[in-house]
């Protein structure tokens, strides 16, 4: 119901209050709103109470980005089963009350920060931490002991907020049931939705949703704007989708996987939004999901050596030694044994530091590798991290083996959240990097654990999807962090043109870059444009989206040192493109190497390769297959 006040001149003043102060008992807003803006003043977050009759006070938000509405009024709850002490228990006056509903605002505290740090490994040499901070002390009303601070950072790029529980003597233990944090968005507002980490991608209305979809979910907005939800700093907490409300049409609620079992102090895990007015801002803002979690807790990281990777198909010594001499001849930089090398992946009796196949000198090859410069993976399943971690990583480290790829984790509850942390921890204490795969995705916990080099979570070579789904894939899953997507380039599953896998190198940012998932040595003629990927860097020093739509083309330049390298793709269909190289410094010439599509070539690939100069005051025209693709290297002329 709608409360509407009718005024004529010979109303008096007072009666003007009164009206307006039975407005407030009746509407239930007496709260004062606070208010934090990003440092540019893009973005204000406003936050305040309101009464309840059926569950207390209520906490509510809204967020404007650049003068417009981006979330209305939206509520920000957790439900919290608490086992409280009979003294704890006796403070309470109305049991029936939600644990929020008692809660009242204390303090307000506000302060700016403005920092940066350099990563190991990212899409950027340097990343600005700049943001401004409101703290909110709420505290039980009819039971002080209790309190809870709700924290919000706005930055230029989005605005995140969460929960902080202090330390509480008489109430240490809590168990969170569901955050239930609502986003009520504009009319008209379109979803990037995606059941499962794996899934493929589809653009739905806020309505009838066949399940809840994952995170980040990228939005689009009937004005053109883009925007995303997204997850930071999940390492102790129960993993949170996104469904649809039942009762407000246009509002999408989070839902956690499993309650989280607590102890105080800790924190929630950020809930963010971002905003954009063009979709490759949302890519190019996601240092936010970094700057969101905590800094690197290793201190000497020189042992972090990002690079190329190839899976050997056939796990023989003989096979190994040919992908070595492969990975060495195309400046790869680490070769991966895939599964069951040590026996079956899923029986807890396979023992990960034996050999279970005949003919493979694992050690041998590891000596081969270090010979040729080729580091040695292995892919190790869940069972055996569960049964043997504390050794594990230990006796690998002591073999010369550089990585492990985690397969077939367990993923979302709080229980595996927590214990996955804690063997990422472990491998780092053995100076292990890892890559974590199936259906878990990052949180921005890189930052945290920089030997953490990459997570699939994505649909990616390994289904073999379809160009189109390659298009959307770089503004929605790539948001969140490094995926590795298994890029190929001879398998004859591929449904894409070769120039658009080679593409993808640059496209895709993982630190460790899986190229000829399912390629071997024999397929390779050592075609030129190969050229293309032994030159290629895994990590960069600056990263800008020129163009791109979900679901249409992407084109993304990507520079190391004074090197830049570029990669477009279309989607299913063909596409004029133009590439404007604006970005290049000034008054400097580069040699452009340009790898394109051309029927006309006589190889198998169907790659063509063109030189000319450019400056920055270059253009690029290209006609692109469908499902095609360019891929560019720039190299300073003089």
């Amino acid at each position: 119901m709608r409360n509407t006040i009718s005024l004529n001149r010979n109303t008096s003043i007072n009666g003007v209050l009164l009206v307006l102060f039975l407005c407030c008992i009746v509407t239930g807003w007496t709260q004062k709103v606070y208010h934090v803006s990003s440092p540019d003043g893009s973005y204000d977050f406003s936050c305040y109470q309101k009464r309840s009759a059926d569950s207390g006070k209520v906490l509510y938000y809204t967020l404007d980005y650049k003068g417009v509405r981006i979330v209305s009024p939206s509520r920000l709850d957790l439900t919290l089963d608490n086992h409280l002490s009979e003294q704890a228990m006796a403070l309470y006056v109305d049991s029936s009350l939600a644990w929020f509903g008692d809660l009242k605002i204390d303090t307000v505290k506000h302060r700016e920060m403005d920092t940066s740090w350099e990563p190991v490994h990212g899409e950027r040499r340097q990343v600005r931490d700049h943001y401004r901070m409101m703290t909110i002390k709420l505290v039980k009303e009819h039971n002080p002991i209790y309190t809870m601070n709700l924290e919000v950072r706005a930055y230029n790029q989005g605005v995140g907020f969460r929960f902080f529980f202090p330390l509480n003597e008489k109430g240490t233990y809590y168990r969170i049931l569901n955050e239930n944090d609502e986003f009520a968005l504009p009319e008209g507002t379109k979803a990037w939705f995606a059941g499962w980490a794996q899934a493929p991608y589809s653009l739905l209305d806020l309505k009838n949703w066949p399940e809840e979809s994952e995170r980040p979910l990228t939005l689009q907005f009937p004005n053109g704007w883009y925007g995303c939800l997204a997850e930071a700093g999940m390492t102790n907490y129960a993993r949170t989708k996104f469904k649809l409300s039942k009762s407000n049409p246009g509002t999408i609620e989070t839902s956690m996987y499993t309650p989280a079992d607590l102890i105080s102090p800790f924190r929630t895990p950020w809930r963010v939004v971002m905003v954009a007015e063009e979709p490759g801002q949302l890519l190019e803002h996601n240092d936010l999901i970094l700057n969101l979690n905590a800094p690197s807790k290793i201190k000497d990281a020189k042992w972090i050596r990002p690079g190329k990777i190839m899976r050997v198909m056939k796990q023989t010594t003989r096979d190994a030694f040919e992908s070595i001499d492969f990975a060495a001849r195309h400046h790869l930089q680490y070769i991966l044994f895939d599964w069951k090398w040590y026996g079956p992946a899923f029986d807890f009796n396979s023992d990960a530091t034996k050999v279970a196949i005949d003919d493979f000198d694992l050690p041998a090859i590891i000596r081969y590798g270090q010979q040729k410069g080729i580091g040695v993976w292995l892919y190790v399943n869940q069972q055996a991290l569960l049964k043997q971690s504390d050794s594990l990583f230990r006796i690998y480290h002591e073999w010369g083996v550089k990585g492990v790829k985690f397969g077939f984790v367990q993923v979302g509850s709080h229980r595996w959240t927590t214990w996955l942390e804690s063997v990422i921890k472990k491998a780092a204490e053995n100076h292990i990097m890892v890559n974590i795969h199936d259906d878990w995705r990052p949180t921005g916990e890189q930052r945290t654990w920089p030997n953490l080099m990459t997570a699939e979570g994505v649909r990616g070579n390994e289904e073999m999807p379809d160009a189109t789904h390659n298009t959307v894939l770089p503004f929605t899953r790539f948001i969140c962090g490094p995926a590795d997507y298994t890029i190929c380039y001879y398998s004859n599953r591929i449904k894409t043109t070769h120039a658009h896998q080679l593409a993808l190198g640059v496209v895709y940012y993982s630190p460790i870059q899986t190229l000829y998932w399912y390629d071997t040595p024999e397929m390779s003629l050592d075609e030129p444009e190969l050229a293309f990927w032994d030159h290629l860097p895994t990590t960069w020093d600056d990263t800008k989206v020129l163009n791109g739509v979900p679901g249409r083309n992407i084109t993304i330049a990507r520079r190391k040192a004074d090197q830049w390298f570029i990669g477009a793709i279309t989607n299913n269909e063909p596409r004029k493109l133009k590439i404007n190289l604006d970005f290049l410094p000034a008054g400097r010439k580069f040699k452009a190497t340009i790898y394109y599509d051309d029927d006309d070539i006589a190889s198998n690939t169907k790659v063509g390769i063109i030189e000319q100069l450019v400056s920055a005051g270059s253009s690029l025209d290209f006609s692109l297959k469908a499902s095609g693709g360019v891929a560019i290297w720039l190299n300073p002329a003089e």
